[in-house]
C-alpha cells in the first residue's frame, strides 16, 4: 500500500469515526456513559475503535423493522392468541390466592404494561440446584413426551451430557413427536451441526438463532441467552443451566459448579411456550406454524397444579424497555427486610447500583453472593471492581468456593426472581433473556433458605480484606472497568 492509498484509507476511517460519534450521540441517543467511552474508543484508537464500533457498537434496535419484521408479525399472532385465553389480564380482576401478595400488585402491573407479561396462579414450581437432577429430569420428561417437544439454550455443548440429551430427541422424533430445537449459534460456536444429525434424519428440526455468515456481523452482539424447554404445551423449564457437562461440576478449573433452574407446570407455561414460539418463528421461518390447528397443540388447556402465582418476562435489544431489569429494580425497592442476590457476573448500570445503595441505605439487608472462581477473567475484575461499592454502603458480599452461575434474587421472602439474566448491563440491554418472577410465600422462603445454606460455605468480602489486595489486580480493575458499558 502506497502513502497515498494509506492516506485515503486513514482519512476514510478518521470520518467515519466521527460519523459514528455523530450516531452515538445524536441518533441512536446511547446512554451517556455508553457513548463517553465510545468517543474515547474512537478518537484515540481510531482503527480498532472503527473495526469494534461495527461489531459491537451500532443499535440493533435501529434495524429492528428489517431483522425483526416476521418475529414482529408472530408476536401479534400469539399475543392476541393468548388474549383470547381465560388469563387475568384486567388486574382489578385479580384475586391473589397468597393474600400477602397483593402489597405487590404493582409490581404484576408493570411487568403486565412493559411486557404484556400476563400472570397467572395455578402454577407448580420443583426446584434444581443440581445440573444432574435437572438433566435427569428433563431426559424423563422427553420420553414420557407424546406429541411436541421445544427447547431453546444458549449452549449445548457436543460432550457426554449434550449427546445423551440429542440422542434422546432423536428416539423421540422416530416414535412421531414433533422436536423443535433452536440454539444460538456463538453460545454453540464450537458445537458441530453434524451433532444434531440423527435428530434430523428422525424428523426433527434443528435451528440456530443469529448464525455467522459473511454480512451478519451486526448480530454478533446480539445473543438469545434464554433457556427454555416446553413439552407437550404443560411442562417447562427455565434458568441459569445450559446443556453441558460442566454444569455437572465436570470443568476442570470451574469446579464446583453452582447452579439454579426450575421445573414449571401451570398456564406459566403457555407463557415459555409463547416465548419459545416467538423466536422459533424469527429464526426458521416455519410455514404453516400459525395455522389454528398447531396453536391448539402448542396451546392445550392448562391444568391447575399449584396455587404459585408467576409471570414470565421477556427481554432483548429488540426492545428499549429493559423489562427484567425494572423488574428487579421494583424488587430492590419494595424491599422491606432483606434483598438476597446471586449472579455470576456483577456489572451494574448506574439505576441498579442505586437502587441496591439506597436500600441498604434505608436498612434493608441487601447481601450480594458472586463466584471466586472466574469464568471470564477480565470480566471478573470489572465484576470485582464494584465490591467497594456495595461495601461502602453497607451491602453484604460473599464469594462462593467455585462458580456461581445462579441467577436468582429473592425479596424478603415473599417474590422471587429465576432466569436466565446476569446482573451485567449485557444481560440488561444487549441479550434476549427470559425470568420467571414467582410471588409466593413458601417458595421465596425456600429460596432464601438455599441462599443460606450457600452462604456456609461462603467467603464473606471484608474492607481490611479487599484493600489488601495487590496493586496489580487493583489497576486491572480499574481498567477493564472503563469499558464497563460496553461489556
Amino acid at each position: 500500500m502506497n502513502i497515498s492509498l494509506a492516506s485515503l484509507v486513514i482519512e476514510i476511517i478518521m470520518l467515519s469515526n466521527f460519523l459514528f460519534i455523530i450516531a452515538a450521540v445524536y441518533i441512536e441517543r446511547k446512554k451517556p456513559i455508553e457513548a463517553t467511552v465510545w468517543i474515547l474508543i474512537l478518537t484515540f484508537l481510531p482503527v480498532a475503535g472503527f473495526v469494534l464500533y461495527l461489531i459491537f457498537g451500532r443499535n440493533l434496535r435501529l434495524n429492528k423493522k428489517k431483522i425483526f419484521r416476521l418475529k414482529k408479525e408472530y408476536d401479534l399472532l400469539y399475543n392476541t392468541r393468548l388474549m383470547q385465553q381465560k388469563y387475568l389480564l384486567d388486574n382489578k380482576k385479580i384475586v391473589f390466592t397468597d393474600k400477602s401478595m397483593e402489597q405487590y400488585y404493582d409490581l404484576v402491573e408493570m411487568h403486565v404494561n412493559t411486557g404484556r407479561s400476563i400472570y397467572s396462579q395455578d402454577n407448580g414450581i420443583v426446584m434444581f440446584t443440581d445440573a444432574k437432577d435437572k438433566y435427569d429430569a428433563l431426559i424423563r420428561d422427553i420420553e414420557n413426551a407424546t406429541d411436541t417437544i421445544h427447547l431453546l439454550y444458549f449452549i449445548i455443548n457436543n460432550d457426554h451430557i449434550g449427546r445423551k440429551i440429542v440422542a434422546s430427541l432423536a428416539k423421540k422424533a422416530r416414535e412421531g413427536v414433533t422436536v423443535r430445537l433452536l440454539y444460538d449459534h456463538v453460545g454453540s460456536f464450537f458445537t458441530p451441526f453434524s451433532m444434531f444429525k440423527d435428530l434430523l434424519n428422525a424428523g426433527g428440526k434443528v435451528c440456530r438463532f443469529f448464525p455467522l455468515r459473511l454480512g451478519t456481523y451486526l448480530r454478533v452482539n446480539y445473543r438469545n441467552h434464554r433457556k427454555i424447554v416446553v413439552i407437550d404445551g404443560n411442562i417447562g423449564y427455565i434458568g441459569g443451566m445450559n446443556i453441558g457437562d460442566e454444569y455437572m461440576g465436570l470443568h476442570k478449573r470451574k469446579t464446583p459448579w453452582r447452579d439454579t433452574h426450575i421445573r414449571v407446570t401451570g398456564s406459566c407455561v403457555h407463557l415459555l411456550q409463547e416465548r419459545f414460539l416467538k423466536d422459533w418463528y424469527y429464526a426458521s421461518k416455519e410455514k404453516g406454524i400459525n395455522e389454528d390447528c398447531m396453536l391448539e397443540r402448542f396451546f392445550p388447556p392448562a391444568e391447575a397444579s399449584g396455587q404459585i402465582g408467576m409471570q414470565i418476562v421477556s427481554s432483548g435489544s429488540d426492545s428499549s424497555d429493559e423489562q427484567i431489569k425494572r423488574g428487579l429494580i421494583k424488587m430492590i425497592y419494595s424491599a422491606k427486610n432483606f434483598l438476597y442476590l446471586q449472579s455470576p457476573y456483577f456489572v451494574p448500570d448506574e439505576p441498579f447500583l442505586e437502587a441496591l445503595q439506597t436500600a441498604a441505605m434505608s436498612g434493608v439487608d441487601v447481601q450480594v453472593m458472586l463466584p471466586s472462581i472466574p469464568d471470564k477473567r477480565f470480566v471478573y475484575r470489572v465484576t470485582t471492581s464494584y465490591i467497594k461499592d456495595l461495601l461502602e454502603y453497607g451491602i453484604k458480599v460473599y464469594l462462593y468456593p467455585g462458580f456461581l452461575h445462579a441467577k436468582m434474587a429473592v425479596m424478603d421472602g415473599r417474590i422471587t426472581s429465576i432466569g436466565t439474566t446476569n446482573i451485567d448491563i449485557r444481560s440488561f440491554m444487549l441479550d434476549f433473556e427470559v425470568n420467571a418472577f414467582v410471588y409466593n410465600t413458601d417458595f421465596s422462603r425456600q429460596c432464601a433458605d438455599i441462599f443460606k445454606k450457600d452462604m456456609e460455605i461462603c467467603r464473606q468480602v471484608t474492607k481490611d480484606w479487599y484493600e489488601s489486595r495487590s496493586v496489580w489486580i487493583k489497576f486491572q480493575e480499574g481498567f477493564f472497568r472503563l469499558f464497563s458499558p460496553l461489556l
